[in-house]
């Protein structure tokens, strides 16, 4: 009789045993996918978290990086994905060391469009979805600059900002400080390529070559330098009919292509003396009545004082990382101008208006394509634009979903 129940002791403690390994293995199984799900759910919070970005490092070094997704930090900002941006000679000056106002880790561009992922409760002009152009200047609209006009010194988080004291567009998102006056709606019958050419380099050479230049029907202009400023200078000097352009650089291939933009004469600065002499002879020994330095170094701004006629203008476009010197003692006579500036934007409207007439086609700038994945490739060709026939590059963004 004992052994019957030792027995049946036995059994029950075995298929309990048995039971108990059952339930157990479940539990293990249960926690593996607990865990698993746990761990990919944080790595996929993680993952959104996290962007590639184009970023200044230190002079002579930018790199491809992950850096933290921009949020929204005021009521007024917007959190835009970029679509396509590109690469400014600024941003070769920064990198170069030029701006040392810029921080390392800095994420560069100024220059792009892109759809609106989020804005904040104080934007009452865009909305999740939109397809927006973004201005290489922000501005309040209040303080006393954006007041008269002259956005480029907004004082409240404004002016240049983008890619030189905040994260600019060579990312795969942007914070945008103040939406509803640094964005713009765009038309649709317009390309990607002309509209990203209006976040900069069209509004700098029409304001501060051609506004500012005095460009005016029947007189003669100079552009010195025909990179993409000097060409956006070419452009726009063109809806005031000027008698003569002449297109000033050492590369003949951007000469050939300014003369397919509109340039009535091109002029190789390789050997200076004699293209001063060409610029002279081609104005009745006058000198010009506008020379516009559209390249930023002490050489062309020099070049320029050099061929401005008596009652001229010099009007300075380019970034300059150095002092030029400045021949006072032959110009005070001459009664000369000199004007210089960092583009507000102010003209952004009416170049648009211009863009959907179809009165130019600054999309004919855009030579070459690529990833933002490449964006190390494009700068590489940029840097070196005379070599590769490059003017302007566009960037898409193939990273971020859309």
């Amino acid at each position: 009789m004992k052994a019957d129940k030792l027995l049946l002791f036995i059994c029950i403690a075995l298929l309990v045993n048995k039971k108990v390994k059952k339930i157990t293995k479940k539990l293990e199984q249960a926690n593996e996918k607990a865990y698993n799900y746990i761990i990919n759910s944080t790595n996929k919070k993680t993952e959104e978290c996290f962007m590639k970005a184009y970023t200044y490092v230190k002079p002579g070094l930018a790199s491809f990086v992950d850096v933290d997704k921009p949020v929204i930090c005021k009521p007024t900002d917007a959190v835009v994905r970029i679509v396509k941006t590109t690469i400014c000679g600024t941003d070769l000056h920064i990198i170069k060391g030029d701006v040392p106002a810029c921080q390392s880790g800095t994420i560069l561009g100024h220059e792009g469009i892109g759809i609106v992922e989020e804005v904040g409760e104080g934007v009452s002009n865009f909305k999740k979805g939109d397809k927006v152009l973004i201005s290489c200047v922000c501005a309040c609209g209040k303080c006393y600059y954006c007041k008269k006009g002259i956005y480029a010194h907004c004082e409240d988080e404004g002016g240049w900002i983008f890619g030189h004291l905040i994260d600019g567009m060579q990312a795969e998102y942007l914070r945008v400080p103040h939406a509803d006056n640094t964005l713009y709606h765009t038309p649709e019958d317009l390309s990607d390529e002309a509209l990203v050419m209006l976040s900069d380099i069209l509004p700098t050479g029409y304001e501060i070559g051609v506004l500012k230049g005095k460009v005016e029907p029947g007189c003669s202009v100079a552009i010195i330098g025909s990179g993409p400023v000097g060409l956006a200078a070419l452009l726009t000097a063109q809806f005031y009919s000027p008698a003569k352009l002449i297109m000033v650089d050492l590369d003949d291939n951007r000469l050939e292509t300014a003369l397919s933009f509109g340039a009535t004469h091109k002029v190789n600065s390789s050997d200076p003396e004699k293209a001063i002499k060409e610029i002279y002879d081609l104005t009745d020994d006058r000198g010009v009545d506008v020379a516009i330095e559209a390249v930023g170094i002490p050489a062309t701004f020099d070049f320029c004082q050099k061929i401005i006629g008596i009652d001229g203008t010099v009007a300075n476009c380019g970034v300059h990382g150095k002092p030029v010197e400045f021949d006072l003692d032959k110009l005070w006579i001459r009664n000369i101008n000199v004007t210089t500036g960092l583009v507000s934007t102010n003209t952004t409207p009416q170049l648009l208006k211009a863009l959907e007439s179809h009165k130019i086609e600054p999309e004919k700038l855009v030579t070459h394509y690529f990833k933002l994945s490449e964006i190390e490739k494009a700068y590489e060709v940029f840097s070196k634009a005379a070599d590769h026939h490059a003017i302007k590059v566009i960037i898409e963004n193939d990273i971020s979903e859309a």
